[in-house]
């Protein structure tokens, strides 16, 4: 399976971007690659050997879940600089 200038066009599309047709043709030839890779990847005997998870052998150490009482909205906005009934008024940060 090869890429072609087409393919390079309805990638650029889906994605929004527009290139020139000296950029599609080295997009084409990048994508081509790739794919010339993952098919020599292909090509290599793997049986009989574990997929890696991860390659330092460690587990995720995990805390128990507890349930426990936080604080309540009056609490929490008891030292607000700024409120507004039940939240914290911030300044705007975005023009539009």
């Amino acid at each position: 399976m090869s890429v072609t200038l087409n393919d390079v066009d309805k990638i650029a599309n889906l994605a929004k971007l527009k290139f020139a047709d000296n950029e599609k043709l080295k997009l084409q030839k990048d994508l081509n690659k790739v794919l010339e890779y993952i098919d020599h990847l292909n090509e290599l005997d793997l049986e009989g050997i574990e997929p890696l998870e991860n390659i330092n052998e460690t587990e995720n150490v995990l805390r128990k879940d507890e349930v426990f009482t936080w604080l309540t909205t009056e609490e929490a906005l008891k030292n607000a600089p700024s409120k507004t009934g039940k939240f914290f008024k911030v300044p705007k940060v975005l023009d539009k």
